[in-house]
């Protein structure tokens, strides 16, 4: 595989919700990522899909969920899973952080130091393990900061990392590096599974950039409060198609490629059993609403349009927060 088909890093990360109004107020007010887009799980239509971002829903940005109600049962991160998943923030920001997490309720751990950055580690309200990890972002960083609820100069920019917990960390190793990202290091995985290495990969894009690999014999189950599935950058159908390729080399069984709307997909089980996707870097989120809509109504894609009444009915009704009621209510 060749430079130019080696993935630049995460495209966005899946996950399990309850309540949907919960999970809104949380993904956009106390953290103050964007709504990008309100669709369904085109899988289960029933379902809102909800997709949490930067200013432009950039790819590297987008984190989403399924809110599948409270009758959702609690899930258990162990091995087989996306453990952790870590966004950037400005350097000199987790003060910042910490004293927002008091104000809101937040549920968050001590500081930690790993690869040489300090590491914030909380819960989202589904018990959801997330990370902020302070970095230096560069006057040219391809992400655009969501400011209504946030300050620029703390605001979320992107994913940093994925954590993966397996029993047999090696043959998924192999398979990242052919997906193009190179181990960077290793260390004592202090905040996580103590006594174990963590293992550093990087991909050569900016934004999302790391995976780090635990071993772990650690049982875990999905359900709210985990993560459903990683998607990995392939901008255009080629670098997705050799990526799909080197799967299949792997003895893996990736799927053709599925039109997402907004992205075009492939799914496959890596070697540990986590849900992997590759994902195109377009359309895009801005390919059905305007730049400055986005988020603002439900869409639904394709076939879907045509069943908007049932859909709608079978919906629960959600409020986007808004700065300016937030305000209000103080």
């Amino acid at each position: 595989m060749t430079d130019d088909t080696r993935t630049p890093g995460i495209h966005h990360v899946t996950c399990i919700a309850s309540d949907p109004q919960q999970n809104l107020d949380f993904w956009v007010e106390t953290l103050g990522l964007r709504l990008v887009k309100r669709s369904i799980n085109q899988d289960d239509p029933s379902t809102y899909h909800f997709f949490f971002a930067d200013a432009e829903g950039n790819p590297g940005t987008s984190m989403t969920f399924f809110p599948w109600g409270e009758q959702t049962g609690q899930g258990k991160v162990g091995s087989g899973q996306v453990s952790r998943t870590a966004f950037r923030v400005p350097q000199g920001s987790l003060d910042y952080w910490e004293d927002r997490f008091d104000d809101y309720g937040v549920d968050y751990d001590d500081r930690v130091e790993r690869f040489g950055e300090t590491v914030l580690p909380f819960r989202d309200p589904d018990g959801l393990p997330v990370e902020l990890v302070e970095v230096d972002i560069p006057e040219d960083d391809p992400t655009v900061p969501w400011t209504e609820f946030v300050p620029e100069d703390a605001a979320i920019r992107g994913f940093h990392s994925v954590t993966l917990w397996l029993v047999d960390p090696e043959p998924t190793e192999g398979l990242l590096r052919r997906m193009g990202f190179e181990e960077v290091g290793t260390e004592e995985a202090e905040g996580d599974t103590p006594g174990d290495q963590r293992t550093r990969f990087a991909a050569p894009g900016s934004v999302g950039k790391y995976v780090d690999v635990l071993p772990t014999v650690q049982s875990g189950r999905q359900g709210r409060g985990t993560v459903h599935h990683v998607a990995f950058q392939t901008p255009t159908d080629a670098d997705q198609e050799a990526i799909r390729k080197v799967a299949r080399s792997e003895g893996l069984n990736p799927t053709t490629q599925i039109d997402r709307h907004w992205f075009r997909s492939v799914y496959f089980r890596e070697h540990g059993g986590i849900l992997f996707e590759l994902a195109t870097n377009g359309p895009g989120y801005d390919s059905d609403e305007p730049l400055d809509e986005l988020g603002g109504r439900l869409v639904l894609p394709g076939k879907f349009e045509d069943r908007r009444e049932q859909i709608e009915a079978n919906l629960p009704d959600v409020t986007i927060p808004r700065a300016e009621t937030a305000e209000a209510d103080d």
